[in-house]
């Protein structure tokens, strides 16, 4: 037997650690540190609000480059594209070009990227389309329709509660059957028609080379899974992975995770499970849970120094998240102990919580604090529907999260469809939309100029030998529109073609608005002028498309900001100086709806992340007396999250109105 030989540790030299540009002791906390320098092995760093976790990942970029790693080896999942573009130009600027090359992006886009490069192996040509949530619901309808599911004595689902249940199905990994059981049972009587529907709509993707958002994550775990020889090269690529915001993903990211780590297991998961209030798109808690399960060897490092609120407000939510049932144990703490009592307010009635968040909402504008680093936060969108009125009184200007999204409106869709059926021919869903805008075609007719179109090789030809002569001159335009995109390179030259076609048609459709729907798409040129590509543009404007139509952005002064009404869902990773959170009662935060456990849990989380918005000054209230529809008025609980909390962590204040001998 041979004896087992010593080991002798080469410790590194002190040039090797003095070789960094960047102090990172100097520039970091020591649990921020810990996660920087640590490279190697799986990594879980529990990041409580505001506590840096977005400095702490910038700077790791930066350090596994400066030890010597190859950029294009590190992949950077995030969330959104913006912040990964945040982050890279961040390190970028501690650093420099090489950060670069880093690969970053959201789950969607590396899919997208990857499904590219290697979809054939799952069934998918480079050219697929992607369709976005509307095109998707519109296959549905289609299907829908052709199965006889649309006759009203049948009272089938909508096409929007048909995407919601195949979306949940496959984002929390659930045989729809058991979907229907826990979240729908009252459709169970229509589960056999909407498991053959959700099967013909696979079909009706796979055969026009089509794909929707959840498909672009079930079809990459498919590859990684199916496909060793594809697995072990991306895996082998991307030695070095970091995913942000760990507390978002659902079942499928995180099998995505775990297949792309498995050649090296040096992958970091940064997010606070605290922060987990998305289960409704899928979101899995136990991901960030269980993370250490999945990844055994995993080092847990907690980030607890917040860099963003004071401390009495930290005490609140500290309180808050103490309660839940199932917890990575942390304790935020600030080095900003001055600052006024969080306070909570019950007042009344709904009027006077509305005239009490105004009249304060001015007292602070009057004491410096401008509009723009004020906001009202709230459980459901509903809950300030008596504010808005209120506000409106009081002539404070404000901007509401969330509403209707520039790519979801008519003429912005239009136009995209005819880059898309440039992109991809067999795109039936963009034709259908493209045909249904000319003089006298209806869905019949629609459908039958599609199956001759796809008859020929030559689609501008076959349009223009169509042989019903009812359609021919509207037929023959379309077909010049076709030629004259095809000669253009510029995704830009190609739009502008669409434009001059299109005016026309928007004019007879939308007379009412059409210099508003106008601007939108002066906006859409601008965007496609910074394309290179017609395929780039696409993938974009379904993976990170414009939030916000141009006619619907409200005038104001830039010095005077607007206030801004959100809900908590929509309000993850802001920040205000004064928040207030209103109608903070049982009942309605949490929602009569959510009394499930694990819902509780998520309400209960969903509070903190409300409460952790604010930076200074933290306002709670509810009506103390509440109209409910059909029973009247009814006596107003506070809140179970805030109710227990003790009063010198959330002071009360009591509502009174000014009387008209009121003497001070």
């Amino acid at each position: 037997m041979q004896p087992t030989p010593e080991k002798y540790v080469l410790r590194r030299s002190s040039a090797r650690r003095e070789s960094f540009r960047i102090d990172y002791r100097g520039e970091l906390n020591a649990a921020q540190y810990e996660a920087v320098v640590n490279s190697e092995g799986p990594f879980l760093v529990v990041a409580g609000a505001g506590t840096g976790k977005t400095r702490t990942l910038v700077y790791r970029v930066a350090r596994l480059i400066e030890s010597g790693i190859e950029p294009t080896s590190i992949l950077l999942l995030t969330f959104t594209r913006k912040a990964a573009g945040e982050m890279l130009r961040r390190a970028s600027l501690l650093l420099d070009g090489r950060c670069d090359r880093v690969a970053g992006g959201t789950f969607h886009s590396f899919a997208n990227t990857t499904l590219r490069r290697f979809g054939r192996n799952v069934g998918l040509e480079s050219n697929f389309t992607i369709l976005d949530r509307g095109d998707a619901e519109d296959v549905l309808n289609l299907l829908r329709a052709d199965r006889g599911l649309d006759r009203k004595e049948r009272r089938f689902p909508r096409k929007q509660t048909i995407g919601d249940i195949i979306s949940a199905g496959i984002n929390r990994n659930t045989p729809l059957g058991a979907l229907l059981e826990s979240d729908y049972p009252h459709l169970l009587d229509h589960e056999e028609d909407l498991l053959a529907l959700a099967s013909a709509y696979a079909t009706y993707k796979q055969d026009r080379q089509l794909v929707d958002y959840d498909d672009l994550l079930l079809k990459l775990r498919q590859l990684l899974a199916e496909n060793q020889a594809t697995r072990q090269h991306l895996s082998s690529v991307h030695r070095y992975m970091m995913v942000d915001e760990y507390q978002d993903t659902n079942l499928l990211q995180a099998d995505i995770v775990r297949l792309l780590a498995s050649e090296h297991q040096n992958i970091m998961a940064v997010g606070d499970d605290a922060q987990s209030i998305y289960s409704f798109r899928g979101a899995n808690f136990r991901n960030i849970m269980d993370f250490p399960n999945l990844f055994p060897g995993t080092r847990i490092i907690v980030l607890e120094e917040n860099y963003r609120s004071t401390q009495p407000v930290l005490d609140v939510t500290n309180a808050i998240i103490a309660g839940a049932r199932e917890r990575h144990t942390k304790h935020l703490f600030s080095k900003r102990s001055d600052g006024p009592s969080p306070l909570v307010i019950p007042t009344p009635t709904e009027a006077l919580q509305s005239r009490f968040v105004c009249q304060r909402i001015l007292e602070l504008r009057e004491e410096g604090t401008p509009l723009s680093d004020i906001a009202v936060l709230f459980r459901s969108s509903f809950h300030a529907f008596d504010l808005e009125l209120e506000l409106t009184r009081y002539e404070l200007p404000f901007v509401k999260r969330g509403g209707f999204k520039f790519i979801e409106t008519a003429h912005v869709k239009d136009a995209l469809a005819h880059l898309r059926v440039i992109n991809n021919p067999q795109d039936t869903v963009s034709w259908l939309r493209i045909l249904l805008l000319l003089d006298g075609v209806g869905p019949r007719a629609s459908e039958e100029i599609m199956r001759w179109i796809k008859s020929g090789p030559d689609v501008a030809q076959r349009l223009e030998a169509f042989p019903r002569r009812r359609f021919t001159l509207a037929l023959q335009a379309l077909a010049g529109l076709l030629r004259r995109v095809h000669q253009q390179r510029e995704p830009e030259a190609q739009l502008e073609e669409i434009l001059r076609y299109y005016e026309p048609l928007l004019k007879q459709a939308h007379a009412d608005d059409y210099p508003k729907r106008r601007k939108d798409l002066d906006q859409l040129l601008t965007i496609a002028a910074r394309y290179h590509t017609l395929e780039a543009l696409l993938v974009d404007m379904a993976l990170e498309p414009p939030t916000d139509s141009v006619g619907e952005v409200l005038a104001t002064s830039p010095d005077e900001g607007l206030l801004t009404l959100s809900t908590i869902h929509s309000a993850k990773g802001l920040e205000w100086q004064a928040v207030f959170i209103i109608w903070a009662a049982e009942g309605r935060f949490p929602s009569t709806y959510s009394m499930r456990d694990d819902d509780i849990e998520e309400e209960r989380r969903l509070m903190y992340v409300a409460a952790t918005r604010a930076k200074r000054e933290l306002y709670v209230s509810y009506p103390i007396h509440i109209f409910e529809r059909g029973v009247g008025l009814v006596m107003g609980k506070p809140s179970r999250f805030i109710e227990s909390l003790a009063p010198e962590l959330l002071r009360p204040l009591t509502i009174v109105e000014e009387s008209d001998d009121w003497t001070g």
